[in-house]
């Protein structure tokens, strides 16, 4: 029997108002939308227009209270076991479930990964991936599908990687999923990005920003024109901070646009514009569209070529502030990456403003803190023994329920911020190494991100292991 998704959605009510799991409630709203590209054939149900549609499924599980509690995260446990089945109705309770769990755990990404003779479920939480359960291997199919027809991709295409998107409402909470699939050995694999605005505090004090670092990042971004790059591997907060600093400028007066892929989260107030490759809207043919749509500010996503970046500068000269994003190890070398991707050096020296390098570490949990014993040790692996810290000032939470047994809860930003000046300037355009650049900014009182790491382990707010991972010498 084949059931349409209205018919599909009230069976998984019916079932699921029976649950003794607290499950019931009033009901989700799904809203779901099509691929955005840069995989297969898309939903089968919808045009070809390539316009994101929408549509409402009403869903059967809500909690009434989203406060994290041990014995609520042990139902859904056994929800995800029990009620993976063969039948739709408890295929969707069961996804419901592990979509559920991550959202409690205040996870970031949900990995759904087919192997030999399971499927592992993991969660990344505070930027590590944990284990959460391991299931049978025949369920595979009916969860990818599921969460298929949740975003309208193409059921029937296994071969292809596809992405797409979905949202939730949890009571007054909106929550997005970003979809992605891609076809490994043992079937398709699903990972799925949670986008809970309601979660992320965008106030740059609440990142982790001191109050110097405060007085320089709002003095710079009120400067009319100029380029602000905040830079950092994958999964620094890159994204948080620009979006922080985006808040901070939405005035009334101000014509803000965005060239993002994807869209993250939506800012009231400014004009966002989510690129499509497969279309040709490419970021630097977003970017000539807003140099004719009068702009004050422009945030690119991501400059990742020598024509976007060609673009920026051009729009930072002709007097727009531009804030965007690079993958570089730290603030000076992000003026050789730029070097590296054919600009000439006295277009950087006379467009640069000021460069954020970032990364992010977990703080100790507030719960379980206690000092460190081995900090000794680490100090020694890390070239600091002899640096005359007081060792008992290291902490190390021992892990208890209220972190998941990880010692940890939430994660700060450490960072370097270096602001050019008239000197700096003219250093760049002579064509100064990193290294020049380096020593010079730090003589002008850039503060490294190992230094601002040791800082904030001293003062109990993250732990010598997280410092050491990611930061260098």
């Amino acid at each position: 029997m084949v059931r349409t998704r209205r018919q599909e959605a009230e069976l998984a009510s019916d079932l699921l108002k029976k649950n003794k799991s607290g499950l019931v409630a009033t009901p989700i709203a799904v809203t779901r939308t099509r691929s955005t590209g840069g995989s297969s054939g898309g939903s089968k149900n919808k045009g070809q227009d390539g316009d994101a549609s929408t549509s409402l499924l009403e869903e059967a599980f809500q909690f009434s209270d989203l406060n994290q509690t041990t014995e609520e995260i042990d139902e859904l446990d056994d929800d995800i076991l029990e009620s993976i089945g063969e039948e739709s109705a408890t295929i969707v309770k069961g996804v419901n479930a592990i979509i559920i769990k991550a959202v409690k755990l205040q996870a970031s990404d949900i990995h759904i990964e087919p192997y030999e003779d399971h499927v592992r479920i993991r969660y990344r939480i505070d930027g590590v991936l944990v284990t959460e359960k391991k299931l049978p291997k025949d369920v595979i199919t009916s969860i990818v599908s599921r969460i298929k027809i949740m975003c309208e991709l193409n059921i029937s295409e296994k071969r292809l990687p596809q992405d797409g998107r979905f949202r939730i409402k949890m009571g007054n909470r909106k929550i997005d999923f970003r979809v992605s699939t891609l076809r490994t050995l043992h079937g398709e694999k699903v990972v799925m990005r949670i986008l809970d605005q309601s979660a992320v505090s965008l106030e740059l004090p609440t990142l982790g920003f001191e109050e110097d670092a405060l007085g320089i990042i709002n003095k710079v971004i009120q400067d009319p024109y100029g380029i602000i790059l905040v830079t950092g591997p994958t999964g620094s907060g890159k994204s948080t901070t620009l979006y922080s600093i985006l808040v901070e400028l939405n005035k009334e007066d101000v014509n803000i646009s965005t060239t993002e892929d994807p869209v993250e989260y939506e800012l009231p107030g400014i004009n966002q514009v989510q690129c499509k490759s497969d279309i040709g809207l490419t970021f630097s043919t977003t970017l000539r569209s807003f140099l004719r749509q009068d702009p004050d500010v422009i945030m690119v996503g991501e400059i990742r070529d020598g024509e976007t970046a060609e673009i920026s500068i051009k729009a930072a000269l002709t007097g727009h502030l531009v804030l965007s994003t690079l993958h570089t190890n730290d603030a000076p070398s992000t003026v050789h990456r730029l070097l590296n991707m054919g600009i000439e050096p006295f277009l950087i020296s006379a467009s640069l403003s000021m460069i954020i390098a970032q990364r992010l570490v977990r703080k100790n949990c507030p719960h379980c803190i206690a000092e460190d014993e081995t900090a000794h040790n680490k100090l020694l692996s890390m070239n600091q023994d002899d640096r005359g810290y007081d060792e008992t000032k290291f902490k190390r939470s021992k892990g208890c329920s209220k972190c998941n047994n990880t010692g940890y809860k939430g994660r700060s930003v450490l960072y370097e911020i270096m602001v050019l000046d008239e000197e700096m300037r003219a250093f760049i355009a002579k064509g100064s190494t990193s290294i020049e650049l380096e020593k010079m900014a730090c003589d002008k009182g850039m503060v490294r991100l190992r230094e601002l790491g040791m800082k904030k382990a001293l003062a109990g707010i993250t732990s010598l292991e997280e410092v050491m991972k990611v930061t260098i010498s």
